[in-house]
Protein backbone atom coordinates (compact mmCIF):
# COMPACT_ATOMS: atom_id res chain seq x y z
CA UNK A 1 0.00 0.00 0.00
CA UNK A 2 1.22 3.18 -0.59
CA UNK A 3 1.38 6.47 2.04
CA UNK A 4 -1.07 9.26 0.78
CA UNK A 5 0.08 12.95 0.80
CA UNK A 6 -0.52 13.51 4.46
CA UNK A 7 2.14 10.40 5.95
CA UNK A 8 4.63 11.64 3.23
CA UNK A 9 4.41 15.11 4.64
CA UNK A 10 4.97 13.13 7.78
CA UNK A 11 8.10 12.02 7.23
CA UNK A 12 9.94 15.47 6.90
CA UNK A 13 11.60 15.24 3.27
CA UNK A 14 13.71 17.90 2.51
CA UNK A 15 11.54 17.95 -0.42
CA UNK A 16 9.14 15.63 -2.18
CA UNK A 17 7.23 16.41 -5.59
CA UNK A 18 3.92 15.90 -7.89
CA UNK A 19 2.51 12.07 -8.22
CA UNK A 20 4.99 10.63 -5.61
CA UNK A 21 4.37 7.20 -4.53
CA UNK A 22 6.18 5.93 -1.41
CA UNK A 23 5.45 2.10 0.14
CA UNK A 24 4.06 1.77 3.90
CA UNK A 25 6.77 -0.80 4.07
CA UNK A 26 10.00 1.47 3.17
CA UNK A 27 12.45 3.11 5.82
CA UNK A 28 13.74 6.40 5.98
CA UNK A 29 16.61 7.82 8.17
CA UNK A 30 17.59 11.58 8.16
CA UNK A 31 14.47 12.01 5.91
CA UNK A 32 15.38 16.01 6.12
CA UNK A 33 18.69 14.89 3.70
CA UNK A 34 16.68 13.63 1.11
CA UNK A 35 15.08 15.36 -1.95
CA UNK A 36 12.53 13.38 -4.30
CA UNK A 37 11.22 14.65 -7.60
CA UNK A 38 7.74 13.64 -9.48
CA UNK A 39 6.71 10.90 -10.78
CA UNK A 40 8.50 8.95 -8.02
CA UNK A 41 7.89 5.04 -6.98
CA UNK A 42 9.48 3.96 -4.24
CA UNK A 43 8.56 0.23 -3.23
CA UNK A 44 8.28 -2.45 -0.17
CA UNK A 45 11.43 -2.57 2.04
CA UNK A 46 13.44 -0.35 0.81
CA UNK A 47 15.85 1.73 3.39
CA UNK A 48 17.20 5.33 1.95
CA UNK A 49 19.78 6.07 4.74
CA UNK A 50 20.90 9.34 4.02
CA UNK A 51 24.21 10.66 5.87
CA UNK A 52 25.82 14.71 5.28
CA UNK A 53 26.06 14.77 1.37
CA UNK A 54 21.98 13.63 1.32
CA UNK A 55 19.99 11.89 -1.08
CA UNK A 56 18.68 13.24 -4.21
CA UNK A 57 16.14 11.81 -6.28
CA UNK A 58 15.36 13.32 -9.60
CA UNK A 59 11.65 12.76 -11.94
CA UNK A 60 10.35 9.66 -12.98
CA UNK A 61 12.55 6.96 -10.87
CA UNK A 62 11.48 3.51 -10.25
CA UNK A 63 12.89 2.31 -6.41
CA UNK A 64 12.31 -1.53 -6.59
CA UNK A 65 11.37 -3.59 -3.63
CA UNK A 66 14.80 -4.44 -1.23
CA UNK A 67 16.73 -1.61 -2.56
CA UNK A 68 19.21 -0.36 -0.12
CA UNK A 69 20.74 3.68 -0.73
CA UNK A 70 23.31 4.17 2.26
CA UNK A 71 26.49 6.63 3.24
CA UNK A 72 27.74 9.67 4.01
CA UNK A 73 28.70 10.45 0.61
CA UNK A 74 26.05 12.56 -1.78
CA UNK A 75 23.73 9.96 -3.82
CA UNK A 76 22.14 10.91 -7.08
CA UNK A 77 19.95 9.61 -8.85
CA UNK A 78 19.16 11.68 -12.38
CA UNK A 79 15.69 11.74 -13.89
CA UNK A 80 14.45 8.50 -15.38
CA UNK A 81 16.68 6.10 -13.87
CA UNK A 82 15.75 3.14 -11.75
CA UNK A 83 16.67 0.19 -9.81
CA UNK A 84 15.91 -3.45 -10.06
CA UNK A 85 14.81 -5.32 -7.07
CA UNK A 86 17.67 -5.82 -4.29
CA UNK A 87 20.06 -3.23 -5.49
CA UNK A 88 22.37 -1.84 -3.25
CA UNK A 89 23.95 1.80 -3.37
CA UNK A 90 26.61 2.42 -0.88
CA UNK A 91 28.22 5.74 -0.89
CA UNK A 92 30.68 5.13 2.39
CA UNK A 93 32.59 1.95 3.19
CA UNK A 94 34.78 0.46 5.40
CA UNK A 95 38.47 -0.21 4.77
CA UNK A 96 38.33 -4.01 4.42
CA UNK A 97 42.89 -3.80 4.40
CA UNK A 98 42.99 -5.06 8.09
CA UNK A 99 44.81 -2.09 8.71
CA UNK A 100 41.39 -0.32 10.72
CA UNK A 101 38.82 -1.41 12.50
CA UNK A 102 35.68 -1.84 11.02
CA UNK A 103 31.92 -0.97 11.95
CA UNK A 104 30.38 1.36 13.32
CA UNK A 105 30.30 0.69 17.06
CA UNK A 106 34.40 1.73 16.50
CA UNK A 107 35.12 5.01 17.62
CA UNK A 108 36.00 6.81 14.28
CA UNK A 109 40.14 7.12 15.18
CA UNK A 110 40.45 3.48 14.46
CA UNK A 111 38.26 3.26 11.31
CA UNK A 112 38.85 4.07 7.66
CA UNK A 113 35.87 5.12 6.22
CA UNK A 114 35.65 5.70 2.60
CA UNK A 115 32.98 8.08 1.47
CA UNK A 116 32.59 9.56 -2.06
CA UNK A 117 29.37 10.88 -4.32
CA UNK A 118 27.39 7.88 -6.12
CA UNK A 119 26.03 9.38 -9.39
CA UNK A 120 23.17 7.55 -11.70
CA UNK A 121 22.65 9.48 -14.91
CA UNK A 122 19.62 9.74 -16.78
CA UNK A 123 18.19 6.98 -18.04
CA UNK A 124 20.57 4.68 -15.75
CA UNK A 125 18.66 1.41 -15.21
CA UNK A 126 20.27 -1.09 -12.75
CA UNK A 127 19.67 -4.32 -12.63
CA UNK A 128 18.67 -7.05 -9.87
CA UNK A 129 21.19 -7.66 -6.92
CA UNK A 130 23.74 -5.37 -8.07
CA UNK A 131 26.46 -3.47 -5.97
CA UNK A 132 27.39 0.08 -5.98
CA UNK A 133 30.35 1.10 -4.16
CA UNK A 134 31.59 4.72 -3.64
CA UNK A 135 33.08 7.10 -5.81
CA UNK A 136 31.44 5.90 -8.88
CA UNK A 137 29.44 7.98 -11.36
CA UNK A 138 27.36 6.05 -13.75
CA UNK A 139 26.93 8.09 -16.86
CA UNK A 140 23.90 8.77 -18.73
CA UNK A 141 22.03 6.69 -20.87
CA UNK A 142 23.87 3.18 -19.57
CA UNK A 143 22.87 0.13 -18.03
CA UNK A 144 23.78 -2.44 -15.65
CA UNK A 145 22.99 -6.07 -15.67
CA UNK A 146 22.03 -8.32 -12.78
CA UNK A 147 24.33 -9.13 -10.01
CA UNK A 148 27.02 -6.56 -11.11
CA UNK A 149 29.60 -5.14 -9.59
CA UNK A 150 30.12 -1.10 -10.09
CA UNK A 151 33.71 -0.13 -8.28
CA UNK A 152 34.46 2.29 -10.94
CA UNK A 153 33.13 5.03 -12.89
CA UNK A 154 30.76 3.50 -15.94
CA UNK A 155 30.61 5.47 -19.71
CA UNK A 156 27.98 7.38 -21.17
CA UNK A 157 25.86 5.01 -23.13
CA UNK A 158 27.69 1.47 -21.89
CA UNK A 159 25.77 -1.60 -21.32
CA UNK A 160 28.01 -3.64 -18.36
CA UNK A 161 27.50 -6.78 -16.61
CA UNK A 162 29.75 -8.87 -14.11
CA UNK A 163 31.55 -9.24 -10.96
CA UNK A 164 33.44 -6.77 -11.05
CA UNK A 165 32.14 -4.91 -14.59
CA UNK A 166 33.33 -4.99 -18.07
CA UNK A 167 31.39 -3.12 -21.14
CA UNK A 168 29.48 -5.90 -23.11
CA UNK A 169 28.28 -3.51 -25.91
CA UNK A 170 26.73 0.10 -26.61
CA UNK A 171 23.38 0.88 -25.67
CA UNK A 172 20.40 2.12 -27.88
CA UNK A 173 20.42 6.10 -28.14
CA UNK A 174 16.88 6.22 -28.84
CA UNK A 175 16.01 7.21 -25.10
CA UNK A 176 16.95 10.34 -26.06
CA UNK A 177 14.18 10.53 -29.10
CA UNK A 178 11.49 8.47 -26.40
CA UNK A 179 11.84 11.01 -23.51
CA UNK A 180 11.44 13.90 -25.99
CA UNK A 181 8.27 12.30 -26.83
CA UNK A 182 7.56 11.37 -23.46
CA UNK A 183 7.56 15.21 -22.62
CA UNK A 184 6.26 16.85 -25.29
CA UNK A 185 2.49 14.99 -24.07
CA UNK A 186 2.67 15.99 -20.41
Amino acid sequence: MFLNEESINKIQFKHFGKNVKISDKAVFYNASNIEIGDNVRIDDFCILSSGEGGIKIGDNIHIAAFCLLIGNGKIVLENFSGLSSRVSIYSSTDDYSGNFLTNPTVDKKYTNVISGQVRLGKHVIVGSGSIILPNVNIDDYSSVGALSLINKNVDKFKIVAGSPFKVIKERNNKLFQLECEYLKKL
